[in-house]
């Protein structure tokens, strides 16, 4: 299990995370999103709350170059389902939702994103609750080791996760160009302390430089009421 502490303060630039878990009092289900960023347009953008999600906006409007792969919403809530996500597939899994598709079958319509030669995986990530208890579907997909022709589909599945126990997901294994892609399954990571708590050390631990904004939720299984915490480099 690795302590994400470690693993964030030893990677300059993970990209994009997603760490969902179960807190070590194993009352709450945990979910984080982190985004970073390299260019202007990247650094250029803030959380905020939209409904019973979060949605990215410009910092400053005038700087925004491109919204295409920046602007989006990476949390929605459809009924008992948590979506998050790096990018406008979250969307994609809402409205398959709602037609009644699975969350790996809404995925099919997707790819990587467009954004040679990075070839930017897609993650997302989904927390089902269901008396008392939840479950955690994991998502990426990918190109095949930078060749677009091919895009690879991963989904993992974590039953009844265990207390302080979850599964960190990011876009790029370590700084680069070509920016490498994440490789493998989700890491087993430790989800230690109270909502501030686990904030405040996720929020410490990323790249000074590149970090952008932080969302946290503790999602309380037997009310299914949530709290947030939302932290953002501008402001």
């Amino acid at each position: 299990m690795v302590q994400l502490e470690q693993e964030l303060k030893g990677n300059a630039y993970p990209g994009r995370g997603i760490v969902i878990g179960r807190s070590a009092d194993g009352k709450n289900a945990v979910i984080a999103y982190f985004i970073m960023g390299r260019s202007v347009n990247s650094r250029n953008r803030i959380f905020v709350t939209e409904g019973e999600g979060i949605r990215t906006e410009a910092f400053d409007p005038s700087k925004l170059s491109d919204p295409s792969l920046v602007i989006y919403a990476p949390v929605r809530v459809y009924g008992n389902d948590t979506i998050v996500t790096n990018g406008d597939q979250t969307d994609t899994v809402y409205e398959g939702l709602e037609k009644g598709l699975t969350f790996e079958q809404s995925l099919r319509s997707r790819e990587y994103e467009p954004d040679g030669p990075n070839y930017t995986p897609r993650i997302s990530g989904l927390v089902h609750l269901e008396g008392g208890k939840f479950d955690i579907t994991m998502s990426i997909l990918k190109s095949n080791d930078g060749d677009p022709s091919c895009c690879n589909r991963y989904t993992f599945h974590y039953d009844n996760p265990a207390p302080g126990e979850g599964r960190f997901i990011h876009t790029y294994m370590h700084d680069g160009n070509p920016l490498p892609s994440f490789q493998g399954e989700p890491k087993k990571a430790a989800v230690e302390g109270d909502i501030d708590s686990f904030a405040g050390m996720l929020w410490e631990s990323l790249n000074e430089e590149n970090k952008v904004s932080l969302f946290v939720r503790y999602i309380d299984l037997e009310t299914g009421k949530y709290e947030t915490r939302i932290l953002n480099k501008n402001h």
